[in-house]
């Protein structure tokens, strides 16, 4: 079993989940089936390319400021 990372957005009305570690893409309704797919989509993608061995990536946020308008707004 391999642990791999998603980062999930919502674009309108779905969920866009993407893995980092491979580069695979995928999207739902909801999170679980944005989730779901992207694991379809990986393992699919990995029958093809296996994975070579790497790191886990180390992932942070970071905050900037950014004005819109007249006022500064911070950014996660």
């Amino acid at each position: 079993m391999v642990m791999l990372t998603a980062i999930i957005h919502k674009e309108e009305d779905m969920y866009v989940a993407e893995c980092p570690e491979i580069g695979t893409v995928s999207q739902g309704k909801t999170i679980e089936e944005a989730i779901h797919n992207l694991k379809e989509a990986t393992e699919l993608y990995l029958e093809e390319f296996p994975l070579e061995e790497k790191e886990h990536p180390f992932l942070t946020t970071f905050e900037i400021s950014i004005e819109m308008g007249d006022r500064k707004v911070a950014k996660a």
